[in-house]
């Protein structure tokens, strides 16, 4: 495939939709070639189980479901979007990808990593990403900033308490370690514009011809 594959990682609050969005507008006055997408959802049959997976009221959903839910989002979602843009040439930022499946599944919900991994791996069938972005903020200041946005859409993973965040940001800390190579820590705790061009001057490499 000739395109570009870029996730977007991070704890609940930590921006990392609001860039993608800047940075998808940065890059096309550029000249690029951009598709932006998310994850649960971008397509119809894995927006509708984007809609049961955080839809508040599911709050018996089994750790399982919610892992294998994700997993057949994923896998329709690349099938339909995002490999035949790659193989258009297009570049890719995706919100969300394989990682949030093993932080808050294999991790948070204590499933195991590797569990997950294996779900998954039958899922994406080598469709890994060329390089993840990890939003660094703490999940006081991730939740803090939650609670002040009333435009934000919200959903089942905000009803979790602080310490199930902190799970997850210790998850994402292990994954860095474990994708060293692939995943690229950005500082999240700093004005927007100095975020954007962090990101910015990490993506150019993987984008540029």
């Amino acid at each position: 495939m000739s395109g570009c594959f870029i996730t977007f990682e991070g704890g609940e609050g930590a921006g990392k939709s609001s860039i993608l969005q800047a940075l998808q507008q940065r890059l096309q006055q550029e000249g690029y070639d951009i598709m932006a997408t998310r994850e649960p959802g971008g397509i119809e049959i894995s927006e509708k189980i984007r809609q049961i997976i955080l839809n508040p009221s599911h709050t018996a959903m089994d750790g399982r479901t919610e892992a294998l839910l994700y997993a057949a989002a994923r896998r329709q979602h690349l099938v339909e979007k995002v490999v035949p843009a790659l193989r258009g040439g297009q570049v890719v930022l995706c919100d969300r990808f394989i990682d949030s499946s093993l932080a808050y599944q294999g991790y948070a919900r204590g499933l195991g990593m590797e569990e997950v991994y294996k779900i998954n791996e039958f899922a994406v069938e080598n469709c890994m990403p060329d390089v993840t972005l990890f939003f660094d903020l703490s999940p006081e200041e991730g939740m803090n900033r939650i609670s002040e946005n009333k435009l934000r859409e919200q959903n089942r993973l905000d009803l979790e308490d602080l310490t199930f965040h902190h799970t997850v940001y210790e998850a994402y800390q292990k994954l860095i370690n474990r994708f060293s190579d692939r995943i690229k820590v950005v500082n999240a705790n700093q004005p927007f514009d100095k975020v954007l061009e962090e990101v910015y001057t990490i993506v150019l490499p993987y984008v540029q011809p």
